[in-house]
């Protein structure tokens, strides 16, 4: 497993769909899931801090796990098909772990409540991540040595809005406004 960290939460101007950015740590490798509009704001409420006045969903069950004496030790996305990713919420409970099946959004969100780390399995992120070069663009020949993943016809059409999508990321400016904040 590799571990992810949050990136950015994006919003596609043509359809106002969101799309959570997770970036290999210390690397330059992307993995783009699209997410609800309620989980994206799930995840973006805790992270910039905000209360609200009563609990959110994600709160609820973080705070159910808590109270039933579990421990949430790590999120991860486990696999990828047929254009759906598939999550799980690793819990350790009176000495048993426990792997509880979850979408990826809800699986981030639990993380980013508990503050315990994201993972993706090696072959997810190898065939359905983005590797970024140093000048920004995608699959740049420093990509290392992630083999290129063979893709159908078929694939490619229904990843159509995921290449959109990222070829119009401005990455030299992410990040930029959360430094600015501070």
């Amino acid at each position: 497993m590799i571990e992810l960290e949050i990136d950015s939460i994006r919003v596609n101007l043509h359809n106002y769909q969101r799309v959570i950015v997770l970036r290999e740590k210390d690397a330059d490798r992307y993995l783009p899931i699209w997410i609800g509009p309620a989980e994206a704001d799930a995840i973006t409420l805790r992270l910039q801090d905000v209360t609200v006045e009563r609990p959110l969903t994600h709160d609820l069950l973080s705070s159910m796990i808590d109270q039933l004496g579990g421990s949430v030790t790590s999120v991860a996305v486990i696999d990828m098909t047929d254009s759906i990713f598939y999550a799980q919420i690793n819990i350790d409970h009176d000495g048993s772990s426990l792997e509880l099946d979850s979408r990826p959004s809800d699986a981030i969100a639990i993380a980013v409540r508990q503050q315990v780390p994201i993972y993706v399995a090696e072959a997810v992120l190898s065939n359905h991540g983005v590797v970024m070069g140093a000048d920004g663009d995608e699959g740049a020949e420093d990509a290392g040595d992630v083999p290129p993943a063979a893709v159908t016809p078929e694939e490619l059409e229904k990843l159509s809005a995921f290449q959109d999508f990222i070829s119009g990321l401005d990455l030299d400016d992410l990040g930029k406004a959360a430094q600015a904040e501070e």
